[in-house]
């Protein structure tokens, strides 16, 4: 648009605009989100980026709502500490219980942190965040799909 306009922009203008600007964005998009639950759910899933195994660390609220994502290489006590810290940081209140499954970093992660929030880890209950992988799963089934046709 800017180029019809005849505006030069350089590729280095518009990485400047990006960093500028994005924060600003964010949080007025966390403002107009409004008040998330306070029931939060856990979980962990690896996806190939590139051909590498990574973990995609994921918590959504007891509605569904993405709170935040983090991807590490590890699914280890210190990448669920960063999740935690990341987690916290962008949330104004505390939940008041958080369900993940029975992996054994998220136990130790929420005892480093320091939080005193209820812990539930039975069967079945983190559902929902299992479910808010099912959109990661399904994309990456068709980029398999869509790889394998292109090499045929």
């Amino acid at each position: 648009m800017l180029a019809f306009r005849g505006v030069v922009v350089t590729y280095e203008t518009i990485r400047q605009w990006y960093l500028k600007l994005t924060p600003s964005f964010a949080k007025s998009l966390r403002k107009k989100q409004g008040s998330l639950g306070d029931q939060w759910f856990l979980d962990e899933v690896f996806v190939k980026i590139n051909g590498k195994q990574r973990y995609l660390w994921r918590a959504v609220d007891q509605d569904g709502c993405e709170l935040d994502i983090l991807i590490t290489k590890k699914r280890d006590k210190k990448s669920a500490v960063r999740f935690f810290k990341k987690l916290f940081k962008g949330q104004s209140q505390q939940p008041r219980q958080i369900t993940t499954d029975k992996l054994a970093s998220y136990r130790a992660a929420l005892r480093d942190s320091g939080c005193k929030t209820q812990h539930i880890t039975d069967q079945y209950q983190n559902n929902i965040a299992e479910i808010s992988h099912q959109k990661t799963r399904q994309q990456q089934r068709q980029v398999r799909q869509f790889t394998s046709i292109a090499h045929a």
